[in-house]
């Protein structure tokens, strides 16, 4: 290790802070209000305890030295990557916390092609991924979530995530090879087949699966440092289509049918009011960002200035406001392969009665897959939220109307305090999908806000004042719906500190998971509180 010197002239000079600073150097050990109020909140919610100092290692080495010695001071970790939570997944719970700033370990350490895997620092985005292997003809094959441009690989393996890839390759737990994890005590565990040198993993199972024990932990049992990913071909051939339904039970009928057939990468599903929504926001057509890398896509200049065109005039029109939308992105080897798969899609859904559209969206999301952060404060401003359930292909669409009947239940409280929602699905290999309901509502923004969406986009929008009214009805419909997933029995990414976790598993399990933890973090300071534990 070789940490930096300098030492911020405010600096208390605590023994843990020397200690620290020894480790990652003084510039990071962070222990002003700024930094340490940005780290103590994520999307939804502020926590109730501010974290005492913020500290960022820039690898390994330094992750576990940090950790070993907040523990030897009486501190607890708390891991944040792209801080993208909104289940207060990395939220410090006491005074004495320590949070573990993953953004310097920033790095792709090794693309081994040649075994067809790659390792990546916990701290490195979806995005740096993706970029860092495209020109080399590879790919992950779950390769983000539509937060890319910040999540990390660390914080989505840790809480689970969804997007791109995921209709055909599941999470992105189910691409791990190997982790290499930090302990409470400082010690180093890796795990999967390593090779001759121990350090060069290259197969996920060699006797139990150590590294799913560690996928969706939300950092309850260890911190992740380095994570080891398969890697495929980068797909040749791609297609894209959207398709309109007049009714939810035709759009979800044709999600499904879709999905058991495996054939769509990506399956994104609106209903009218997140349509509404997004038509509120700019046109598509007047984003030239997105329209230049829509042209880039395409194999000749003529071909993509057409695709632009076409999504030009298209506009903002292609849907009916008051239509469900989906929207299809297929890939493979080879141009006939792709084809025979969207013909299939196109079959299935004219059976549920849905109309083909311009497939604008589809084809702007893989053109610009990982765009700035802007959607997460509503068109006027508003706070947002999301909330989500994973749920089997047969039970999606009356879980989906039991959720209904909860927003309809409180509707008279929404108009009261303008609150909206609206929903966003999609599907998870070929057994799950995934309904997520969105919550707008009027209120004031965060330091979080302020971090993680665009100067030029915040200055366009109203300022709203704080409005505790209003997020207490959203709390109130969240917790509705929380009570709803539990009786369903439906499962969750990033359990955090909000899904009932525990109260969903058997004993035994819940023995062996408290039976875990305890082995490996006796001293309950590895981010506790997470999963229930």
């Amino acid at each position: 290790m070789t940490p930096d010197t300098a030492q911020p002239a405010t600096a208390a000079d605590t023994p843990l802070w020397r200690d620290l600073a020894a480790i990652v150097g003084g510039a990071h050990v962070r222990q002003d209000t700024p930094s340490r109020t940005l780290h103590s909140q994520d999307i939804y919610a502020r926590a109730t305890e501010t974290a005492a100092l913020v500290v960022a290692p820039a690898d390994t080495a330094q992750l576990a030295a940090v950790v070993a010695a907040a523990r030897s001071h009486g501190h607890d970790c708390a891991p944040r990557g792209g801080g993208m939570s909104y289940t207060k997944g990395y939220l410090p719970t006491t005074p004495r916390t320590v949070t573990l700033d993953l953004s310097r370990m920033d790095k792709v350490l090794a693309v081994r092609a040649d075994d067809m895997v790659v390792t990546v620092q916990a701290g490195c985005t979806w995005k740096t991924l993706y970029e860092t292997l495209a020109p080399l003809g590879l790919r992950t094959p779950f390769w983000g979530p539509l937060s890319g441009l910040v999540s990390t690989v660390g914080g989505g393996i840790s809480q689970g995530n969804a997007f791109f890839g995921a209709g055909h390759y599941g999470t992105g737990g189910e691409s791990v090879v190997a982790m290499a994890l930090v302990l409470a005590d400082g010690r180093v565990m890796r795990t999967g087949a390593l090779g001759t040198d121990g350090d060069s993993p290259f197969y996920r199972q060699y006797g139990p699966d150590l590294a799913g024990l560690f996928t969706g932990d939300c950092g309850a049992f260890a911190i992740k440092a380095e994570i080891t990913l398969r890697l495929i071909p980068l797909p040749k051939h791609e297609a894209y289509a959207s398709f309109s339904f007049k009714d939810s039970g035709g759009m979800f009928g044709a999600m499904a049918d879709i999905t058991r057939a495996g054939i769509a990468c990506e399956l994104c599903g609106f209903d009218p009011r997140l349509t509404r929504i997004r038509l509120k926001r700019a046109s598509l057509s007047a984003d030239l960002g997105a329209l230049k890398s829509v042209v880039g896509k395409q194999s000749s200049l003529l071909g993509g200035l057409k695709e632009a065109a076409k999504i030009a005039l298209a506009g903002r029109t292609f849907i009916d406001a008051g239509d469900f939308a989906l929207h299809l992105v297929f890939e493979g080897r080879s141009a006939a392969g792709v084809a025979e798969d969207l013909a299939e899609a196109r079959a299935i859904v004219a059976r549920h009665q849905g109309q083909e559209v311009e497939n604008t969206i589809p084809k702007v999301m893989r053109a610009q897959p990982f765009v700035a952060l802007n959607s997460m404060v509503g068109p006027n401003g508003e706070r947002w939220v999301p909330i989500h359930c994973l749920v089997s292909l047969s039970q999606a669409h009356r879980v989906f109307q039991a959720m209904e009947a909860e927003f309809a239940a409180m509707e008279p409280e929404f108009q009261e305090h303008g609150v909206e929602n609206a929903y966003l699905f999609s599907a998870m290999s070929t057994n799950a999908l995934l309904i997520e309901p969105t919550i707008y509502w009027p209120d004031a923004l965060m330091e979080l806000h302020h971090s993680a969406v665009e100067p030029g986009h915040l200055a366009k929008l109203p300022v709203n004042p704080p409005n505790a009214a209003a997020a207490a009805v959203v709390e109130k419909v969240r917790q509705r719906l929380l009570d709803l997933f539990l009786r369903e029995g439906l499962a969750h990414f990033q359990v955090g500190r909000t899904y009932p976790y525990l109260p969903s598993r058997d004993g035994a399990s819940v023995d062996l998971l408290r039976g875990v933890k305890a082995i490996l973090d006796p001293g309950n300071a590895m981010n506790p509180g997470v999963l229930g534990l």
